[in-house]
């Protein structure tokens, strides 16, 4: 993997890398997590794709602010690090908290995008499940991440995977033990909080939408929700898996990127 570099937008200094060379792609992580989250499909699409990823602010080795986190502050630092990476248009992913900040980027900066890829991502929640977040917030905001961890294990991964994988489960563990409470739960209040469901007919790029089937958070009536709503788009629920399907499944979701990604779409009216 390529060095990381720096770059300072406003008052947030942003931890980054690019890798590969190829079509443009930037990846964007969810709450709690950082840059190499991404590392798995970025191995498998460096050869053909020019992949930014980069930590948030209040995680990884960004700046870790404190105070209020907005949707637009993250939608402009990642606009930031594609400028600097010179990046005109390009290809987004977003996972989790990253697929919301996508899809406001889409609604925002639609003339900036080629293709879309949303994994993992949430909108139109139901009454229920915008209270379960909420709870959950709440909980996370009375608690620490460790807790949060603790209780969020077998929300991310099969119990199959974390069996098998022991010393992944030990890093993540080690990693979330990293993170600032403060930063931790500044970033989860927006995912808490934000829903684009009434918007999303507006996005006019090609998208892709794939969840876990057994992800209990961004579940498939969401990603079927947002399949309904964003004209054209192609929708992937991938069996046995559930929510952090970048740690238990890099291969299955680059090589569904790759298919999208490359596919030409004056075949796909």
């Amino acid at each position: 993997m390529a060095e990381a570099q720096r770059h300072t937008v406003g008052d947030v200094t942003l931890n980054y890398r690019i890798d590969g060379s190829g079509d443009p792609l930037v990846c964007i992580h969810g709450v709690g997590s950082y840059l190499e989250a991404w590392s798995g499909v970025v191995a498998r699409l460096k050869d053909q794709f020019t992949v930014l990823t980069f930590d948030l602010r209040g995680h990884g080795h960004s700046s870790r602010v404190k105070g209020r986190y907005e949707i637009d502050d993250f939608v402009n630092e990642a606009l930031a690090l594609a400028d600097k990476a010179g990046f005109q248009t390009f290809n987004l992913a977003g996972f989790s908290l990253g697929g919301l900040i996508a899809q406001r980027l889409a609604l925002t900066h639609l003339d900036r995008l080629r293709k879309l890829v949303l994994l993992s991502t949430v909108a139109g929640r139901t009454p229920e499940e915008r209270t379960r977040v909420l709870e959950r917030l709440a909980a996370l905001q009375a608690g620490t991440p460790a807790d949060h961890h603790n209780a969020s294990l077998s929300r991310w991964l099969t119990e199959e995977f974390q069996e098998k994988n022991p010393a992944v489960i030990v890093r993540l563990r080690e990693r979330d033990a990293e993170n600032d409470p403060d930063c931790y739960a500044a970033a989860y209040r927006v995912l808490a909080e934000t829903d684009f469901g009434g918007f999303l007919d507006q996005i006019r790029c090609p998208t892709l939408i794939a969840t876990g089937e057994e992800d209990a958070g961004s579940n498939p009536r969401m990603a079927r929700y947002m399949h309904e709503r964003i004209p054209g788009s192609t929708l992937s629920i991938l069996p046995g898996l559930r929510h952090s399907i970048l740690i238990e499944a890099p291969e299955t979701v680059a090589n569904l990127m790759r298919g999208f990604l490359t596919r030409d779409e004056t075949n796909h009216g």
